[in-house]
């Protein structure tokens, strides 16, 4: 061998160690695994501290610990039980069932090591990346019973739900399932999510009944600084909740964390807006309800649509969510205590029909499937929509009634009337002054 090769070798090599893209196109790609690395954090973080900081400020002083509690909890509780089997149930093979449920092969991930591969980035990080959506969806339902449920029954009640409720809906739609054979479109989650954990949500407020005092006595939030801490966590996590489920770094993810910030934004001014003109001043809750509002309508559409979608799709949500509020509220005279229902499960509804509508070329969107019409996706979408709302509503009052007849779903009320905090915990969010 000649000098000069040895020198062209030894030179080539280690810039090919550098190129990763080159060496190992078919395999791992760095780029995609930073992306998804970095979405995950964004997803956990939107559940602790987001959520949690969003949720325990709106609830009353003396109930502040506990919603911390059971959101840290549930994120705890939710990871071993997708290690166990959830994750498989969804992900895997599932045989003859395979349009309905998945196997039990990757229970504790046997079989995987640090060069298993879902596609181009890690399994191990896929596994990671979809569990952050498992252990949020839960969370959002304990917005619904906030301030009276034992924690006893909110653990099982979490674990079960997303073993009997989440686990079918998420391979239905994202596990190759029959509603992914029909074309069902949900990129982020409208459906196995929002529209899932709000049904969950309303099912629970109904069963177990209302605050002590719930209508007729005020319980506003205990701390809107903490709201709107948590809100703000929230928007800037959601980027990975959407952008992220494009699970590649391209033009693709760009436009998805494009819509998802034009959603938000026109969400919050549309909300704020209608406050200014029926009760004569904007308010911060409801500016930050409007965000989080735009955020969950467009959550189904944000791999699907352009720009302008994202816009009518958010001010929609601003409209279309505040109402549902007061109706759900003042109408109905549910107390679903944190809006759990009118945002995440009537936005997450009004956003999976619309991605069937914006979804199309000719307004803004990325385009629908080959051969199909919009009128078509529309259909598919409100199928998916009425079979998750009858499966969540159905299984979560099966699991609630259970539990209620088992270990009693609330505390008593001179318990509540206490505060959960004290009567759950023995620690209290505030030193008395």
């Amino acid at each position: 061998m000649s000098f000069k090769t040895i020198i062209r070798n030894y030179t080539i090599i280690p810039v090919l160690f550098l190129l990763p893209g080159i060496v190992s196109a078919a395999e791992l790609n760095q780029a995609n695994t930073a992306w998804i690395l970095t979405s995950t954090a964004l997803v956990l973080f939107m559940t602790i501290p987001g959520l949690s900081l969003f949720y325990a400020g709106l609830v009353r002083s003396k109930n502040v610990l506990s919603v911390l509690m059971q959101c840290f909890a549930i994120t705890c509780l939710i990871s071993i039980v997708w290690l166990a089997g959830a994750y498989s149930l969804i992900f895997s093979n599932g045989g003859e069932l395979q349009k309905y449920l998945g196997g039990m092969s990757k229970a504790f991930l046997p079989d995987i090591s640090t060069s298993s591969l879902t596609g181009d980035i890690p399994e191990t990080l896929y596994f990671m990346f979809q569990m952050t959506f498992a252990i949020i969806t839960p969370a959002l339902i304990v917005g619904a019973f906030a301030e009276r449920m034992k924690f006893s029954a909110m653990l099982w009640f979490s674990a079960l739900w997303l073993c009997l409720v989440y686990v079918p809906i998420c391979h239905w739609i994202w596990g190759g399932g029959w509603l992914a054979d029909l074309g069902a479109m949900d990129f982020a989650g409208g459906i196995v999510i929002h529209i899932n954990a709000g049904v969950a949500a309303l099912v629970s407020a109904l069963v177990i009944g209302k605050r002590k005092g719930f209508p007729t006595t005020a319980m506003p939030p205990h701390n809107m600084t903490m709201v709107v801490t948590g809100a703000g966590m929230l928007w800037v996590g959601w980027f990975g909740f959407n952008a992220g489920s494009a699970l590649t770094s391209d033009g693709r993810a760009g436009m998805a964390m494009l819509v998802t910030h034009i959603g938000a934004a026109s969400g919050a001014l549309t909300w704020m807006t209608i406050e200014w003109l029926r009760f004569g001043k904007p308010s911060v809750l409801g500016i930050v309800t409007g965000m989080v509002a735009g955020l969950g309508t467009i959550t189904p559409a944000s791999g699907f649509v352009g720009p302008t979608g994202a816009l009518i799709i958010g001010v929609t949500a601003g409209i279309v969510c505040f109402f549902a509020t007061q109706f759900v509220k003042r109408k109905l005279i549910i107390d679903d205590s944190l809006d759990v229902f009118p945002v995440h499960g009537v936005g997450g509804i009004t956003g999976s029909l619309l991605t069937g509508v914006f979804a199309e070329a000719s307004l803004g969107g990325l385009g629908l499937p080959e051969g199909v019409t919009m009128g078509h996706q529309v259909a598919v979408q409100a199928l998916a929509i009425v079979v998750t709302i009858a499966w969540s509503a159905v299984f979560s009052y099966l699991i609630l009634k259970g539990l209620d007849l088992c270990i009693g779903l609330r505390v008593t009320s001179d318990e509540e009337v206490q505060g959960l905090d004290q009567v759950l915990h023995e620690e209290t969010g505030y030193l008395d002054i």
